[in-house]
């Protein structure tokens, strides 16, 4: 069972992937392709069956590289309302991919 911790683990490991795609693009032919990028997927996956709201939050934070702060200023919510949305998208990812 996949824990809370474990997940946000990999939200900042998946945020870290989308900041440097290009590199990972670029090396992995070379290199050989990083175990992220299963990670990545198997997470997409698993959003895309998420309410519109979670899905918007994951993308603009993971994909996207905002911060909970330029978030909320970019859409019009609290920070504290991002922080919530935040915490229901963890615990979507905790119920869907213990499943």
């Amino acid at each position: 069972m996949i824990t809370l911790n474990e997940i946000r683990a990999d939200l900042r490991d998946i945020k870290y992937y989308y900041a440097r795609r290009k590199m990972f693009d670029q090396t992995s032919n070379v290199v050989g392709r990083n175990k992220i990028i299963e990670k990545v997927e198997l997470y997409n996956a698993c959003v895309c069956s998420a309410p519109p709201r979670l899905y918007d939050i994951y993308v603009s934070l993971y994909l996207n590289n905002h911060t909970q702060e330029s978030l909320s200023e970019n859409i019009g919510y609290t920070v504290e309302y991002i922080s919530k949305l935040n915490g229901q998208l963890i615990r979507f990812l905790q119920k869907n991919l213990n499943k």
